[in-house]
């Protein structure tokens, strides 16, 4: 219990501190946008770890953070190889095949009107498939390596960057096309140096959007078929055997995957479009 009680010592402290930087005159720096979350996060692990001490939770149901942390740094060369497998093999190859499938699909669309008739509707249908029926299909036809996890991965990343590109190229007005054919430029001219530029905000979002949809897209096709390594793989073992703390690891692995992909985008996204209003200062 005394551990609890410290727990919500530190929750309330924390929460004062948080309170204090946000409203105070510093509150602008990037150094207190990268403190207050990064205090507020450890205010919920020592909250977490207090709860879990201090009432006596067995740790079959919730692991404490350091059981959590120790099984981490003891399994390191398991984790390794299950992110080699899942996200270097399977999400990463998937997410590349699928964005430069949706981009090349999007200005084909954009090109003929009887594409964006035809191909919107089908890709309507890809984005309406559930995972847990996409997923089996796939490992029958690709087999239990990271090919199959690759292939749902695809379907689950084509659409969201498909409608958000083909949006984009819409994205530049008359008067600027216009401006193009009066300087006499072709399609795929106007195109490399009008349309494509302007689209980027919307091609990023759909990117955005995808990171984390390609990391749970190969994590749960696992669940189906893989062989004896992989995010999904060890998370569904791990569970069988009652080895909670190896699945909280794991987790662990996969959110700081999956927050690291999402701010090397937007990081490279702000790189790209850093003429957009929305990154002035």
């Amino acid at each position: 219990m005394m551990a609890l009680i410290l727990a919500l010592l530190f929750w309330i402290a924390a929460w004062g501190c948080n309170i204090w930087l946000a409203n105070s005159r510093w509150r602008g720096t990037r150094a207190v946008r990268i403190i207050v979350p990064v205090l507020f996060g450890i205010t919920l692990l020592v909250l977490w770890e207090g709860i879990v001490r201090g009432l006596g939770v067995s740790q079959v149901i919730l692991p404490a953070p350091s059981l959590v942390a120790q099984t981490f740094a003891t399994s390191l060369d398991i984790l390794w190889t299950d992110f080699v497998q899942t996200v270097v093999k399977g999400a990463f190859r998937g997410f590349a095949i699928g964005a430069i499938a949706a981009v090349l699909c999007a200005i084909a669309i954009d090109r003929s009107a009887f594409l964006t008739r035809g191909l919107l509707p089908i890709g309507n249908f890809l984005a309406a498939l559930p995972i847990v029926g996409v997923a089996p299909i796939m490992v029958n036809w690709f087999g239990f390596d990271w090919q199959s996890k690759a292939a749902v991965v695809v379907v689950m990343v084509f659409f969201p960057i498909l409608v958000n590109t083909v949006q984009g190229l819409k994205a530049s007005d008359t008067m600027q096309r216009d401006l193009m054919r009066t300087y006499a430029a072709s399609y795929f001219q106007t195109l490399l140096k009008l349309r494509l530029p302007a689209a980027m905000p919307f091609i990023f979002n759909g990117l955005k959007i995808a990171t984390t949809l390609a990391l749970i897209g190969a994590i749960v096709a696992e669940y189906f078929g893989s062989p004896t390594r992989g995010m999904g793989f060890r998370i569904s073992t791990a569970v069988g055997s009652l080895s909670i703390d190896l699945v909280w690891a794991e987790i662990a692995v996969a959110a700081l995957v999956g927050t690291s992909a999402y701010g090397i985008t937007a990081w490279i996204e702000r790189k790209v479009t850093f003429w957009h209003p929305s990154h002035r200062n």
